[in-house]
């Protein structure tokens, strides 16, 4: 099982960390399979970062073996989806893409991909093209996106990704977070809604 993560998708969410790049393909990044975090577990703050923040994800899984998927075909590829957050260590990430370094390490850490409660991409009350999602911390909503304002839409990112790795059933794709990432702190509850269907419900540690 693969957990591979698309990176600076909204263009809100560029701004907030003061990327102007312009991109034209998606950018990819992948997690460990120790960082899957899921049916509610805690999450335990590690010692090697003063400011993990969380960035809320819709997560879909693949379903069937996939190479050089073509973009109309890509929907045939995955049948549910999720909330999820891609955690991230910023201090560390930050302190590495200084230096010009690799910043996996800030990304793939044990538990950094919590994930949420999967459901049929066919129950939902929303177009995949159209999908609202939020996440609450502390009973306070602090992201909210829609997937209509992806730069690189879900069959868009399946195909590009196919076209490098083969993909697998059960592989998790991280389609990207909207603006409003903040730090996390213990005794944090985090709850991530599609719509008004609470998907994701876990604590910091």
């Amino acid at each position: 099982m693969k957990i591979i993560c698309v990176g600076m998708n909204y263009a809100n969410h560029n701004k907030e960390l003061h990327n102007s790049l312009i991109l034209t393909e998606p950018v990819i990044f992948m997690k460990s399979d120790t960082s899957l975090l899921k049916d509610g577990k805690p999450f335990f703050l590690p010692d090697f970062s003063e400011d993990i923040q969380y960035e809320t994800e819709i997560v879909v899984k693949i379903s069937r073996l996939g190479k050089n998927i073509a973009r109309r075909f890509a929907y045939r590829y995955f049948e549910e989806l999720t909330v999820g957050i891609d955690l991230t260590a910023r201090d560390l990430q930050q302190r590495l893409r200084t230096a010009g370094l690799p910043w996996e390490i800030s990304k793939s850490f044990d538990g950094s991909a919590v994930v949420g409660r999967f459901v049929g991409k066919d129950s939902l009350e929303h177009t995949l093209d159209n999908l609202p999602f939020r996440l609450e911390l502390n009973g306070q909503t602090v992201q909210e996106g829609n997937t209509a304002d992806m730069l690189f839409a879900i069959d868009e990112i399946i195909a590009y990704i196919s076209r490098f790795v083969t993909l697998r059933m059960g592989d998790l794709i991280y389609t990207g977070t909207p603006a409003g990432v903040g730090t996390l702190h213990i005794n944090d509850h985090l709850q991530g809604y599609i719509g008004e269907r609470k998907l994701l419900d876990f604590h910091v540690r």
